[in-house]
């Protein structure tokens, strides 16, 4: 499983506005240069994580965006998910899916459910502020 580079670009969005002071409001210009992520880009993912929330926006002067919570209380599997949708390792897991030729007789399909719960499990154990090396 490779993460797509949206999403890694979110974590890295994420982990350098983890390391501003936690009342700055940052803007998607100053984390794009901090980055090195393109600006558009860094556009793009700051209104899809404000959408999930993870950042809250604010406009006009004084504007910008914050982290909606601590960075001890966001985890990679909250990040990825806003970015990716719903952590799954095949397309099987997912509800009301029916579309496998192999359906009727996969012997493997009950075991994804334990394989997606690990993984998520797994990110979800991983805090913005362990990638930030803050102090939770």
């Amino acid at each position: 499983m490779r993460l797509s580079s949206l999403a890694d670009y979110a974590v890295v969005i994420l982990t350098a506005a983890a390391r501003r002071p936690t009342c700055e409001r940052l803007s998607a210009t100053t984390l794009a240069d901090e980055t090195g992520v393109p600006l558009p880009t860094t556009q793009k993912l700051m209104g899809r994580l404000a959408a999930s929330g993870l950042l809250t926006s604010a406009r006009g002067t004084g504007g910008g965006f914050l982290l909606a919570r601590a960075p001890a209380d966001i985890s990679l599997a909250e990040i990825v998910e806003a970015v990716e949708g719903p952590i799954a390792m095949t397309a099987c897991v997912d509800e009301g899916r029916h579309d496998c030729a192999l359906e009727g007789a996969c012997q493997v399909k009950p075991h994804w459910s334990a394989v997606n719960a690990a993984v998520k499990g797994a990110l979800g154990g991983v805090s913005l502020a362990a990638l930030a090396g803050a102090r939770a």
